[in-house]
């Protein structure tokens, strides 16, 4: 007796060790989903902000004109940043991208005083450029307003477009993730099929005999969920060392966000399973327990 009980005991810890080990890694995967989102849309945004339109001024400005013109754009709600470029300044620009000066073979500065402004991201649309363009040109002092549109429009589409697959890469993993966990959950309870049964025999009620198999996966969820943080951690922490500016990117309140979600799916996806693994034994006669 005291081998089976030792065998049986060490059957448990395995099976249920091989449970959390699965949990752990489904949402280890979730994880990863949920990061590669916040990545691919906080880039996007990145991406967007730092192109900017060029404002370029009228010769013979004051600086007090020229300062009120660039606080004003600065204040507008679109206005990401403003910054002023002076004539001296785009030239010696210019003169360290082409490596000499231009003013040498012109006799002259051809450039004009300008102020460079990056807008919020969701105001780089093709319309909300045009309209924004044609704004700030009615300023007086403004000579004209420059943007590369056929660039603003190939980074919207190509984002676009990579904003689309992410939703379906997240759509289709996730929907593997909550598989994973189900089956893994169902595999745990299919082994107890049989003491289910005898409970119910012995009159013992649905609710009754849920309690402890919700209660335990309680527990083996959260577990799970921590186990798969510390894998997130981990993982990041290679990814931080490899591409600078991450850190920056997933800082702030994303990463506990992220590590939230992940641990109360861990609880919750688990419980769900449970409940509908345990129903399913609880409706089912006898003779069926040997054949499912």
């Amino acid at each position: 007796m005291a081998v089976n009980s030792k065998k049986n005991t060490i059957s448990f810890f395995n099976s249920h060790l091989i449970s959390v080990a699965s949990i752990s890694l489904a949402l280890f995967l979730l994880g990863l989903i949920l990061i590669m989102s916040f990545l691919g849309n906080e880039l996007s945004h990145y991406v967007k902000e730092n192109i900017s339109i060029s404002v370029i001024l009228t010769e013979n400005l004051s600086e007090a004109r020229i300062r009120k013109i660039r606080d004003g754009i600065e204040h507008q709600p679109y206005v990401k940043s403003a910054e002023y470029i002076s004539k001296e300044q785009a030239l010696l620009e210019m003169q360290h991208e082409l490596g000499e000066n231009p003013e040498t073979f012109l006799g002259f500065n051809p450039f004009h005083a300008s102020v460079e402004v990056k807008l919020k991201s969701e105001y780089t649309h093709s319309d909300s450029l045009s309209v924004i363009a044609r704004r700030i040109s009615s300023e007086a002092g403004v000579f004209d307003v420059q943007y590369r549109k056929d660039m603003m429009q190939i980074v919207n589409q190509n984002i676009r477009r990579i904003g689309i697959v992410l939703f379906m890469l997240f759509i289709v993993l996730i929907m593997i993730t909550v598989v994973l966990i189900n089956n893994t959950v169902r595999l745990l309870i299919y082994s107890k099929r049989f003491i289910i049964y005898t409970m119910r025999l012995v009159g013992a009620t649905s609710a009754f005999i849920r309690r402890p198999f919700v209660r335990h996966n309680i527990v083996s969820g959260f577990i799970a969920g921590l186990i798969a943080i510390m894998m997130l951690i981990c993982s990041l922490y290679y990814v931080k060392r490899e591409f600078v500016g991450v850190e920056e990117i997933l800082g702030g309140k994303t990463l506990p966000l992220i590590y939230g979600i992940v641990l109360v799916a861990g609880v919750l996806l688990s419980v769900i399973s449970t409940h509908f693994a345990v129903n399913r034994y609880l409706r089912m006669d006898r003779g069926k327990l040997y054949y499912v």
